[in-house]
This record gives structure tokens, sequence and C-alpha cells, in this order.
């Protein structure tokens, strides 16, 4: 029995994934449930499992593609269906009887359509090969190579890995930079690629460069200037023009901020140090004064729903940490950061933050968050009027510590100073409840010790 395994919804109603590698080739036996690609959404990196089980008779794509939810992924050869009781069920297909809803609803009818554009009759699966011209997958493991790539237009594809069983590491993708690494194949007629002793983009001993503009670049229309590369905009990056975009759509927002004197809590960490156990960081302690401030002001712990006109007050919270990665702008989630201490709320942080830069994040880890914190210091910035994280309602950013000159008890003195800012959605609070909260946080950081005993946290 030929069955076609078509790519699900893994997870929030995404329409599509990129291909980073298959993990099978044609022929290959897979069991039930067993992983055959690897992809990236715009939530994470995801191992795709195969409901079915059998040989591998086609695959659909090749590492670097788009594939859309719903479209043809892998071909098997099986001898029956997959059995019921599957363990890694993703939205949008699975083995069990549980009706289908929300997203994996899209996902179903996604994949409908596309049935309905096929032939009659299915055409032959061509197994994905490689060509003199048209190189197959290509094995990649680490997010920050294909990062890395993308940066500086390499086509991965054309590489020659230097890692284990042809694996393509950052060093490879660095020397095609530098135009010394050796390639799969010759760029084709007319490719911009690195400059080599005798290739394009380099004139031959003893000449010089004509002054004339190359009438093979291709130039800006707007700008008339020549384009240097492009830059598909998908993934991660889709993601977040997507979201912050529809944020700034939707919500109405509005920035206070506040200058706080930090010196006590910078001292009372330093005093948190034991032998064995090291300070948890100030982003843990700044996290738990912004969970007690989101209990005495709740509607900043909510949701907008639009379609039904309420607001959506939530219990608990779900802090969302703002981090930088070579993927992007990611915002992992402390799911019930209310019922952490803060030595457990740092260790969750170092956790997830770490993950999300190594590219190990999954979807959840990546969603669900109620409340946003962003320590833009570590970027070398003092403020920032951020974008809320949508459906979110308010943000809570912290810039860099820096010694400054404050007046202390009438004298002028050198403390520590941060500035908080707060970005709320106005049709939530006015500016009464959004002050309060950020007077209560700022309060707490200059009094860190009473704030925390407050909390039963020391």
């Amino acid at each position: 029995m030929t069955q076609v395994f078509t790519l699900p919804d893994l997870g929030e109603g995404l329409e599509d994934a990129e291909l980073v590698r298959w993990l099978v080739r044609v022929g290959d036996t897979v069991a039930v449930d067993a992983p055959v690609a690897e992809v990236e959404t715009a939530k994470a990196m995801v191992e795709v499992p195969c409901p079915f089980a059998g040989v591998v008779a086609g695959l659909h794509a090749e590492a670097g593609d788009v594939v859309a939810v719903g479209a043809p992924f892998v071909t098997v050869e099986a001898a029956e269906p997959a059995a019921s009781g599957s363990g890694n069920v993703l939205i949008g297909y699975g083995t069990s009887d549980a009706p289908v809803t929300g997203s994996g609803r899209r996902a179903l009818r996604r994949a409908a359509a596309l049935r309905e554009h096929r032939d009659p009759e299915p055409a032959p699966v061509t197994p994905v090969t490689a060509s003199p011209t048209h190189p197959g997958p290509v094995a990649v493991a680490s997010p920050v190579v294909r990062s890395l790539a993308r940066t500086h237009g390499v086509d991965l594809r054309t590489l020659v890995g230097s890692g284990p069983d042809g694996l393509v590491v950052r060093a490879d993708v660095e020397r095609a930079v530098r135009g010394t690494a050796p390639t799969a194949v010759e760029p084709a007629p007319g490719t911009v690629g690195p400059a080599t002793p005798d290739g394009p983009g380099t004139a031959p001993a003893g000449t010089e460069l004509a002054a004339s503009p190359r009438p093979d670049v291709v130039r800006d229309e707007r700008t008339g200037l020549a384009i240097a590369r492009r830059v598909p905009l998908r993934g991660v990056r889709k993601a977040v023009t997507t979201r912050l975009t529809r944020s700034r759509q939707e919500i109405p927002e509005a920035t206070t901020w506040v200058d706080v004197d930090a010196t006590r809590l910078v001292a009372l960490r330093a005093e948190l140090a034991t032998p064995d156990r090291p300070a948890p960081g100030l982003l843990a302690i700044l996290g738990r004064f912004v969970v007690a401030g989101l209990a005495r002001f709740p509607e900043l712990n909510a949701r907008v729903d639009v379609e039904g006109e309420e607001i959506v007050h939530l219990e608990g919270v779900n802090l969302g940490i703002a981090a930088q990665t070579d993927r992007g702008l990611l915002v992992p989630v402390v799911h019930g950061a209310h019922a952490l201490r803060t030595r457990a709320l740092d260790a969750e942080i170092r956790r997830l933050t770490t993950a999300a830069r190594e590219g190990r994040a999954t979807t959840a880890d990546l969603a669900g968050g109620s409340f946003t914190l962003n320590n833009y210091g570590v970027l070398g910035v003092d403020g920032s009027a951020a974008i809320i994280n949508h459906p979110e309602v308010a943000i809570l950013g912290i810039g860099r510590l820096l010694p400054r000159p404050w007046v202390v008890d009438g004298e002028v003195a050198v403390r520590t100073i941060a500035q908080l800012s707060l970005v709320f959605d106005h049709r939530v609070c006015d500016g009464g409840t959004a002050g309060g909260f950020l007077r209560f946080v700022a309060d707490a950081v200059e009094q860190p010790t009473s704030a925390l005993l407050d909390a039963a946290d020391l």
C-alpha cells in the first residue's frame, strides 16, 4: 500500500516549515513515529515523525525548501496503516480517533484543497537524488551554521562538508565566505559568489578594474544601488514580522518609564551567592517582582478577545523572556512562573534561553506567554519603546546598569542606575494602572530585601 504523508501543522496554526535535512533516504525502512526529517518552523527546530511504517519510496522536498502544511512530504510503501496508540501525534494528523480542532482543522482543509488540485491518477514518485547540477540534501546539524550561511549568502548545497559523514560545519561556511572552501558544484553562470584568485570579481594580474558599472549587476529599482543579496522572509523572521506588525496594527500602545536605583539589588544578589550555590541572575529577581506586581495589577496579565469584545484576565503568569539568538528574536516562556521561587525561576530562565540560542527550544517552550520581560541592557542600550508580544497586553524592559550621580538623603552619591520601561495596551487599562505597576516594580528594585521577604522568597 502506498501512503503519502503530508506535512502536519507543527503547532499554533503554522502554515509552512523549512526542511533542514532528511533523516532517511529512499529505500530506508521506517517504523511508526520514527523521525524522518528535521524542519525549522517559525517557532523552533522540530523532528517530524512519520505516522506510517514501511519503506521510504519518495521524498518530496530538498534541504532548504519551504514546505506548506498539508503538502506531500514523504511517500511510504506500507503493508498496513499505522497502528493505534502512537505517541508522537502532531497537530493535523495522528493515529488516534480524537476529533481534530483549531489549527488541526486548518491543516486538514489545506490538505484537502491540495488533494482537489491533484491529477486523478497519482504521478509516479521520483526519489530526490543528487546530480552534478542539483546537489542533494546537505547534512547540517547546527542552526548557527544555517544562520551564518544565510547571512553571507552561501548556498550550503554547494559545500563539501568537513565534519563526520560530510557534515557541513561552521568552518566550512567561513571558508566559503573567504573564497577558500571546496565546492560540490560550480556556481551557475552569472551567479554572484565569493571572489577567488581568478574567479568573478577579480581582474587578471597587471590589469586595472574597469571604472564603468558592471552590466551584470542587478540594481534596486528605487535607489539604483547594486543589490548585495536577497534574504527570504521566512522562518523566525517571517513570524516576527507577522506578529509585530499585527501588534502595531491592533494595539493602541503607550509607553511609560522610570529610572531606578538598583544599588541595593546588585548588592543583594552578591550576598545570595554561596560556595556551592551561585547567585540567581538579576533577571530572575526582577521576574519575581514582575509576578508580584501582576498579582496586584492583574489588568496587565490579560489578553483582548477582539471577536468576543472581552478582556480576558488570566490566573497565574507564564513569563516570556525575550532572547536574541542567531535565528532572530525568540521569546521562550517560563510556564507557571508565579509558582516558582527565585532560584527555581533562575534555573528555568537559563535553561530556556540556552535552548533558544542553541536552536533546541520546542514549540511548547516558545508559546503561551502572558507577559514578557525584556533585558535590552545586554544590547548596550539604556531605554526602549518595545513592541508588545501580541496577543499579550504589556512588556517590561530594563536597560543597562550604570554608575551615575544620584541624590541620596540630600547628597549626591554614585549609585547603580537603570531605566525600566513599560509598554502597555491602552485598551486594558489607563495610565494610573500602568504607572502603579511600574512604580511597584521600581520600588521592589530599590528595596529588594523587603520585596523578597514579602514574597516569602528568602
